[in-house]
């Protein structure tokens, strides 16, 4: 990564100390080499995996999905739901009507609960800025962890069998053929709509970027060196789980989330801290219950949040064991 992004520091050098006219050794210097250097990288990044992934969608409409996974149980049907969470669209609001497609098609609810839990957590934007920010083995580490949350919570959720405690209207609701003819498309179309997709999701996040990467620099220039480690480090047993406890309600882009925490590791917060904040924030934000409330009776509303709580310090504690 940093041989691929050396001519971004190159040109974020330039820009700071010679254009600027900024003294390297000085706090406001490592502030604004921080932010033009990750803006650039983020937004590289971003409409590279937002194109890729964009492309893959193009096979996969929520109808193929339904027929996909329609009546199916067993731990590789929640493996698969999760992997069509992580090419679910970015930013949308189709989450709660696909979550009554699933139901009404006749998807278990575990395995519906699996989808649900992995596409906010993992998309390509997500994925993009982590990579961008934190490096390949992170991004790799909150990838993996993200999709097996996935898996083991709507799993978990599955074995309860609290069909029951899903609004009664969700069984009632017909929900007509998404399906747009995937196989139709030739090269250049699935290109064109890739192409839109990048312009669509990156004009929607784009402020997001800038504010987070800005607040991440203002704290990566100024913040006193280990101050996180000593209140927040591997030495506080209750730091993963306050992490958390902040991340829930906290209402925030997590475009705009990724690169604060890249500061934060940066001054001594431990990977699986962070990492287990950043989900708090995707996973089970209170946005998203607001939202859940709608389809979701109050016992599976509980059960959905104790079980990500858990499984999130869980995934904090074993990362900061062993990272």
């Amino acid at each position: 990564m940093v041989d691929i992004f050396y001519p971004l520091q190159w040109i974020a050098d330039k820009l700071t100390y010679e254009v600027f006219g900024i003294a390297p050794d000085t706090h406001l210097g490592a502030s604004v080499n921080f932010i033009i250097y990750d803006v650039m990288k983020i937004f590289i990044l971003l409409a590279f995996m937002i194109f890729v992934v964009s492309y893959i969608r193009t096979y996969i409409t929520p109808e193929k999905s339904r027929k996909i996974l329609g009546g199916k149980k067993g731990l590789h049907y929640h493996l698969l739901a999760s992997m069509i969470g992580v090419v679910t669209p970015f930013c949308s609001c189709s989450s709660v009507p696909i979550f009554i497609g699933f139901v009404e098609s006749g998807v278990p609810l575990g395995v519906t609960f699996s989808f649900l839990i992995t596409s906010p957590l993992v998309n390509e934007a997500a994925i993009a800025a982590l990579w961008a920010t934190l490096g390949l083995e992170a991004t790799l580490i909150y990838v993996i962890s993200g999709i097996l949350l996935g898996v083991l919570a709507g799993y978990l959720i599955g074995l309860l069998k609290m069909e029951k405690y899903v609004a009664d209207f969700v069984y009632k609701v017909k929900v007509g053929d998404q399906s747009k003819k995937p196989e139709e498309l030739n090269i250049m179309e699935r290109a064109a709509i890739a192409y839109d997709s990048v312009k669509d999701i990156v004009g929607k996040v784009w402020i997001y970027v800038i504010i987070g990467v800005t607040l991440g620099g203002i704290f990566h220039g100024y913040a006193p060196e280990g101050i996180l480690a000593k209140y927040a480090g591997k030495g506080n047993p209750f730091a993963v789980p306050i992490a958390v406890a902040i991340g829930v309600p906290l209402y925030s882009n997590i475009m705009a989330m990724i690169p604060i925490v890249e500061s934060l590791i940066g001054k001594g917060l431990p990977v699986g801290t962070a990492l287990a904040f950043l989900m708090a924030v995707n996973g089970i934000s209170l946005p998203e219950i607001i939202i859940l409330k709608k389809v979701l009776k109050n016992e599976l509303i509980g059960a959905f949040v104790l079980i990500m709580t858990i499984s999130i310090i869980f995934t904090g504690y074993l990362f900061n064991i062993i990272l």
